[in-house]
């Protein structure tokens, strides 16, 4: 079957307010993950071993964390004389402007999009985990006479509601759209991954566009996904693997901790669908005499010297002689000070813990994780968790 010509569009403008500190000074796809790598890196990796190589990142809050990172896209292989990557941020003039939701962006975005006249534009979030081949859901989706083809996966039924939840016939025909439902009527929910026919979907975004008011076309399951369900133009296409939103803290500490088990049930170390980011080389982990390291991901120039079981260690990181740091996520740049407890935590980079404090507690439910926020200094025998812990660090000024 002939290769029709393909646009990934990465939706990375949201403001990623449920993942509190983590996104104060960052954008959403630009937070680290799983010691070495950041959240857009995904979507990214995924088009580049799918051999999809125009990709467009739509930015928008604090887009200099994310710009820094994406560079010139060589590590993905898009850094091309045709093609490759382009960044989009809002802009002033005819369809410019603020971009309130996902739908708005591409609306906002059309006349570009046209005139590049893509056949399938391949449209993705960028806060979640997981390993996936566009390319092959692109050719299901040509099988079909469907304008749109959604990825869809189970959750569990109580969380269901923070996500779109689909309703399909027997041959994958999408019956209903409902949007972060109250009450949901089951755990298949879309991934936000999309296949679309370029055309169509940009006439419709058009139509819907010129409906709007000044708050703009919002999300794609507003009104877009909706009405495609409704009129039959929708498809699902299920994915059986590993797929975690790590849009909240809880979902974010539990990613790592599925990182943890024996075997994990997402390798980031695959040779055949390898995971690419932009980083510097460090060198190794160092583990001194009477350090103790179980269940864990140590990264690249840390040190350890105390105790570390079941949890993730970005680079550079520090454990002290005498510290423990269990069940938890450490970012680049921590250093926990000797005597100290880190538990059930996520601490931001640059974070100091000093002697003997302890932050969070053993034990409660994901939305009990404590995240401290990014360069605090923790004092000595301070004990500290919950919101308490995301206060900013403090200036000398």
């Amino acid at each position: 079957m002939p290769r029709t010509k393909t646009l990934v569009i990465v939706l990375a403008g949201g403001a990623g307010g449920r993942l509190r500190g983590l996104t104060q000074g960052r954008a959403k796809p630009a937070v680290p993950f799983g010691g070495t790598h950041r959240l857009v890196d995904f979507p990214l990796s995924n088009a580049h071993n799918s051999g999809l190589t125009d990709v467009w990142v739509v930015q928008q809050h604090n887009p200099m964390s994310l710009s820094d990172h994406l560079a010139n896209g060589r590590p993905w292989d898009l850094d091309r004389t045709q093609g490759g990557l382009m960044l989009l941020h809002p802009r002033l003039g005819e369809g410019g402007g603020w971009h309130t939701g996902t739908a708005d962006s591409l609306w906002r975005n059309a006349g570009l999009i046209r005139e590049f006249a893509p056949d399938h534009l391949v449209v993705l979030s960028a806060d979640a985990v997981y390993l996936m081949d566009y390319a092959a859901i692109v050719d299901e989706h040509r099988d079909t006479d469907a304008d749109i083809t959604i990825v869809t996966t189970e959750v569990d039924l109580d969380d269901a509601g923070r996500y779109g939840v689909v309703q399909a016939d027997d041959d994958g025909r999408i019956t209903d759209y409902a949007h972060k439902p109250d009450e949901p009527v089951g755990n298949v929910v879309a991934t936000e991954v999309f296949v679309m026919n370029s055309a169509p979907i940009l006439d419709l975004l058009e139509e819907l566009g010129r409906d709007a008011d000044e708050e703009g076309l919002g999300d794609l399951g507003d009104d877009l996904l909706p009405r495609l369900a409704d009129e039959g133009r929708a498809r699902a296409s299920r994915f059986d693997r590993y797929w975690r939103d790590v849009g909240t803290v809880g979902a974010y500490w539990e990613a790592h901790m599925d990182l943890l088990k024996n075997p994990p049930p997402i390798d980031l170390d695959d040779a055949a669908w390898p995971l690419f980011t932009r980083g510097g080389r460090r060198p190794a982990a160092r583990l001194l005499r009477g350090a103790d390291v179980r269940d864990a991901m140590v990264a690249a120039a840390a040190t350890v010297g105390g105790t570390v079981e079941h949890a993730v260690l970005g680079t550079g990181v520090v454990v002290e002689e005498g510290a423990v740091v269990r069940d938890a996520v450490l970012l680049d740049g921590v250093r926990v000070r000797r005597g100290a407890t880190v538990q059930r935590a996520v601490v931001d980079e640059q974070v100091e813990v000093g002697a003997d404090a302890v932050i969070g507690k053993p034990d409660g439910d994901p939305d009990d994780v404590t995240l401290v926020g990014r360069g605090r200094r923790v004092p000595p025998g301070e004990r500290l968790w919950g919101d308490e812990a995301e206060q900013p660090a403090e200036r000398d000024d």
